[in-house]
């Protein structure tokens, strides 16, 4: 199948039955990025994720009818952080993160709520934020703290 092809994929409500597999799935996309900071813990990976994981604010991107990411809008103050944005390996790079993005940035166009997110310092992942209109808030040695003001 071309790269410039989207798959087919659904989103759907997470249920508490998906932690397992999305903590996993987060492990494997982490690790590259974990790795080349120096900072990858194969425990600690995974249960940052399940310390934080909550259903009712999590997405499950299913393709072929299995698991293949998640992405998380948590509700914070002024407007939404987005979380645990994560895409299967063999997915990525196909147009499924950005489709995901464009549906929650729409709704928080329409709702006039800024979206925040950390990215890894160096992460391939800060381009597809940046190409969605967001914009660097603050940084440290290992985080990159984006938002995206709503438009119109």
């Amino acid at each position: 199948m071309p790269t410039n092809t989207l798959p087919p994929w659904t989103l759907r409500q997470a249920l508490p039955e998906d932690v397992e597999p999305i903590v996993e799935l987060r492990a494997v996309v982490m690790r590259p990025d974990l790795e080349r900071l120096g900072r990858y813990d194969e425990h600690r990976v995974r249960q940052r994720l399940r310390d934080a994981y909550t259903p009712e604010h999590t997405s499950v991107i299913e393709a072929a009818v299995s698991l293949a990411g998640c992405a998380a809008r948590r509700p914070a103050g002024d407007g939404w952080w987005l979380e645990h944005f994560s895409l299967s390996p063999a997915l990525q790079g196909r147009g499924i993160g950005s489709a995901v993005l464009r549906g929650v940035l729409d709704h928080a166009d329409t709702e006039r709520l800024p979206v925040r997110l950390d990215v890894l310092r160096g992460s391939p992942a800060r381009r597809l934020y940046e190409r969605h209109g967001f914009t660097l808030e603050r940084e440290d040695a290992v985080d990159v703290f984006l938002v995206r003001k709503p438009t119109p």
